[in-house]
């Protein structure tokens, strides 16, 4: 099958490279299609003939979604929808990377995939108005909503907390934004299976198993790191109080994997990938 990746050379698109690497894939990086431009989204469906596309390109910098929504949405809201139509126009299937960010955190058990969206920040509304657009624009869309995700290569949320404990600075996280961390690995595997299997339509949520504060996440990472720092646990408006001024985060946004499971396709609890993560660090490193 021919499958064009958008966002290529990003931590997604590097783990869809190996996980899909019995097909024909085209990764292309944002200076090669630029998402946001139709025309440019045009280009790259003249020369690749996808029969099937996954978009990751993405403007995930919450804070600049903030500081410039009219850039947020042009990426995420207007660039999927361009996707979308172009897949619509060759008859290519679309799996569109979205985020658990497009819900408001007030629940607190998972949330499953029919349950109302509504976001709390301009990255997740952006995303939301990204998914409806997408279906709107082709009806063989899927949706498939990640959480906390982290890849080989890329400089994510652990590599800045092991950054920053070798510095010596104190370390303090939240305890009361929960979510699932997700290893790029693991949501690879899980899309190629979407698309080998014919899935149907819609939104699926695929996320690494159970769930874990940000304070949570951070405290296993520098065990496996064998990293020995205090950290403390804090709250939001602890950090607030202390002069942060980031973006409102939902407060649990924990995702239920229902329609996947249905189809025999599951992700590993968060732990377990996290621990392979890291293994696999430390084999790249022996070399």
């Amino acid at each position: 099958m021919r499958i064009l990746i958008t966002g290529g050379h990003g931590q997604l698109g590097q783990s869809l490279i190996r996980a899909l690497s019995a097909h024909d894939v085209s990764a292309l990086s944002h200076a090669e299609l630029d998402v946001a431009d139709a025309r440019s989204v045009e280009q790259a469906f003249g020369r690749h003939d996808p029969e099937a596309v996954v978009h990751t390109a993405a403007l995930t910098d919450t804070a600049r979604c903030e500081r410039e929504p009219d850039a947020a949405h042009a990426i995420n809201a207007a660039g999927t929808e361009n996707v979308a139509r172009a897949c619509a126009r060759t008859g290519a299937r679309l799996v569109a990377v979205s985020t658990n960010e497009v819900f408001d955190g007030e629940k607190r058990t998972p949330y499953a995939e029919g349950d109302v969206a509504r976001a709390v920040n301009a990255y997740g509304q952006s995303k939301l108005e990204g998914e409806r657009l997408a279906a709107a624009a082709c009806p063989d869309t899927l949706i498939a909503r990640t959480s906390w995700l982290y890849g080989d290569g890329g400089n994510n949320f652990i590599e800045k907390v092991r950054s920053a404990a070798q510095s010596g600075r104190k370390l303090s996280f939240v305890t009361d934004e929960i979510a699932s961390p997700t290893a790029t690995a693991d949501l690879a595997d899980a899309i190629r299976a979407l698309i080998e299997r014919a899935a149907p339509a819609g939104i699926y949520h695929l996320a690494n198993d159970g769930e874990a504060s940000r304070y949570d996440w951070a405290r296993e990472m520098l065990r496996l790191s064998g990293i020995d720092v205090p950290i403390e646990a804090v709250t939001t408006e602890q950090l607030r109080a202390g002069g942060y001024a980031g973006p409102r985060k939902p407060a649990y946004s924990v995702l239920a994997n229902t329609r996947a499971s249905a189809l025999g396709i599951t992700l590993a609890p968060w732990r377990d990938a996290l621990a392979a993560y890291f293994e696999r660090a430390r084999v790249a490193a022996d070399g």
